[in-house]
């Protein structure tokens, strides 16, 4: 997993100085910044006797500390995008490579230093800032499995890389094991807690033939199983996927203003020269005097704090919800995300916890209720069904018991004890069932409650209702959403009794069940043209069309490999009060992102009119530039904080 987390991670990503490149260019940029800042030290202590000495060390401070920003950054790609787009496409930091040589031209070289110090400094800084926000997000994925048990020819096993594996290779997983990569049971037998994958945490019995993945925890059984995957194809591999695609992908805002900056650049190259030109005719200016004053306008104008506006605070807000466990594709879903006017839910693994409780359960009154669910507990607690779990955290036994039990699929459980024949099915398997156990099974079926029977000599005495009941949160949640005036709904494939009985315990504004996964998603077109911007919340393989056409598809961490790969934001921890938290910062991410929109324009425009003016030199207006870019980033990565 190693070779791929570096593929993943290792890519072209976008940051304050508005534009896109390959930023691994190792530890010899930040060396060569500090060889410039240490010759322009050296220059500083010398006095005026050795002036070419200093000067010489001034420019090779510019030289070295501006190679990467400058060099690199600005003319390489410069002409990188001129020549993809056919058109000039200037990179804002020639604008300050412009700036330092003209400086030197007019032999200010202590003022061309001080330039692309500050600039190159502040660029590693929010180099840095950007770096954290990629720890921060990648360390949430470090639970993947990382070796696994190979079968050898020889019939030994060993411990190998999960790296290392090839499709067709046999592992063996031991219980209580994580299954280390995605693939189908060759023999034995087990009961797998997939919940960080399927969304049901419901313990799945697992055969010869079943698949099974990567990253779940095996129960008590043992098995051998043959890869079916490579490492690049499990589940968690489309996870890494999100947070590959995560900082690519910025706001609309973002892509706005680095659509526009190249634009801005070329004007301002083109208005220096005019300016630098006119200022003797229109203005009486020396030509020293209007060349010192146009270089000071280029150092003003540079967008650099612009560029920034978006991306410390975009990226800290993404880093700041991937420590809640709240993964993105890119902000500019968390942008809309700030925006819908409806959301819809699927109901099992998203609004209830994907796992039976038990709700009701009642006995006839001929009957011995605790000597009932004594047998009950007896017959359960030999089984692997995923009814079982819930029945024997619910009930209680007074007198343990010991009862062999056979069990069918469709029959259920049936045990002999004290010369009669217990049996626990589903109700459909029964034929003697009084008329009070009739009714009370119509009503909890309305409920949204699953009925099993309890017969005694096949006479049902008893039955229990069990249902996947509401998360705790998830009633907050759509309240939350309701007070926001922002509608919502239920989308199940679910029976209708089954879906009204979630939506009306939630308070859900609209609930539409029992439809197909081409339903959902035409659920989701006629929301749109209703509501506007509409959000989907899901976590199985028949949510994934009605995730893809959202505006912003949510998928539950824990849900299908499908419904991760093909949403914008995951859930990792199947916890909807994320889903708020979410809201909350996105809405926060915009604001901030357009305090900072106008913050710099303002500085842009006073610096250029003071510059025009002659009321300030190329060292404050290099101070005041970079230090607004700086409060820019500042001000963005106030989002790392948790709210």
């Amino acid at each position: 997993m190693d070779n791929f987390n570096e593929s993943i991670i290792d890519k072209h990503t976008h940051h304050c100085h508005g534009h896109s490149h390959d930023h691994n260019h190792g530890k010899m940029p930040v060396i060569l910044y500090f060889i410039g800042l240490v010759s322009a030290l050296v220059a500083l202590l010398l006095n005026s006797d050795y002036l070419v000495i200093k000067n010489l060390l001034f420019v090779v401070t510019m030289i070295t500390a501006g190679y990467h920003v400058i060099v690199l950054e600005g003319i390489s790609e410069t002409i990188e995008n001129t020549k993809e787009k056919g058109k000039f496409t200037p990179n804002s930091h020639i604008l300050m490579g412009l700036a330092a040589l003209g400086a030197s031209l007019l032999g200010e070289f202590l003022e061309g230093s001080l330039l692309i110090l500050i600039f190159s400094g502040a660029h590693f800084l929010e180099e840095y800032a950007e770096g954290r926000s990629k720890r921060e997000i990648t360390n949430l994925l470090e639970m993947n499995p990382t070796t696994a048990r190979l079968i050898t020819s020889d019939g030994n096993t060993k411990i190998v890389e999960v790296s290392r594996l090839k499709i067709g290779d046999k592992l063996q997983v031991l219980n209580g094991d994580q299954i280390p990569i995605d693939g189908k049971i060759l023999t034995g037998f087990t009961s797998i807690d997939e919940s960080s994958i399927t969304g049901e945490s419901i313990p799945k019995e697992k055969v010869t033939g079943d698949d099974v993945f990567g990253s779940t925890i095996n129960g008590t059984g043992s098995f051998t199983m043959e890869v079916t995957k490579t490492e690049a194809d499990t589940v968690f591999s489309s996870i890494l996927k999100l947070v590959n695609q995560n900082q690519g992908n910025q706001t609309k805002v973002a892509t706005e203003i680095e659509k526009f900056i190249p634009n801005y650049v070329t004007l301002v190259l083109i208005a220096v020269p005019l300016m630098i030109l006119a200022g003797p005719f229109l203005f009486n200016w020396t030509w020293i005097n209007s060349v010192s004053r146009g270089l000071v306008v280029l150092v003003a104008a540079s967008p650099c704090a612009l560029a920034a506006a978006t991306v410390s605070t975009t990226l800290s807000t993404t880093s700041s919800l991937a420590k809640k466990g709240v993964l993105s594709k890119g902000s500019s879903y968390l942008s809309q995300l700030a925006n819908i006017d409806a959301i819809a839910f699927d109901k099992t693994g998203t609004l209830t916890k994907g796992k039976p409780e038990v709700t009701n359960y009642h006995f006839l009154d001929s009957v011995d209720q605790q000597a009932m669910i004594d047998i009950i507990i007896a017959l359960e607690k030999e089984s692997n069904h995923p009814l079982a779990r819930a029945i024997l955290g619910k009930f209680e036994a007074k007198n343990q018991l010991t009862i062999d039990v056979t069990n069918q699929i469709g029959t259920g459980l049936t045990g002999n004890y004290q010369g009669k024949t217990y049996r626990i099915g589903k109700p459909t398997s029964f034929n003697d069932v009084a008329n009070e156990l009739t009714q009370l099974t119509t009503d909890w079926a309305a409920q949204g409650n699953t009925v099993v029977y309890l017969a005694e000599n096949e006479t049902v005495i008893g039955l229990i209702g069990l249902m996947d009941v509401p998360h705790e949160e998830a009633k907050v949640a759509i309240q939350y959403f309701k007070n926001l005036g922002i509608h919502t709904t239920l989308i199940t494939g679910d029976s209708e009794m089954t879906g009204n009985a979630v939506g009306k315990e939630l308070g859900i504004d609209q609930i539409v069940a029992d439809v197909m996964p081409e339903d959902k998603s035409a659920i989701i077109d006629q929301q749109k043209e209703t509501y506007g911007v509409v959000g989907m919340v899901g976590d199985g393989v028949n949510d994934a069309p009605a995730l893809v056409n959202a505006d912003v598809g949510i998928a539950m961490g824990a849900g299908t490999d499908v419904a991760v790969e093909v949403s914008d934001l995951v859930l990792m921890q199947n916890d909807l009060a994320k889903l708020v938290k979410s809201h909350q910062q996105s809405k926060k991410m915009n604001r901030v992102i357009w305090q900072n929109i106008i913050f710099s324009m303002a500085v842009v425009l006073f610096l250029i009119t003071v510059s025009f003016l002659g009321l300030a030199d190329m060292t404050l207006s290099v101070i005041v530039h970079e230090g607004s870019t700086l409060v820019v980033i500042l001000n963005g990565l106030r989002l790392l904080k948790s709210i």
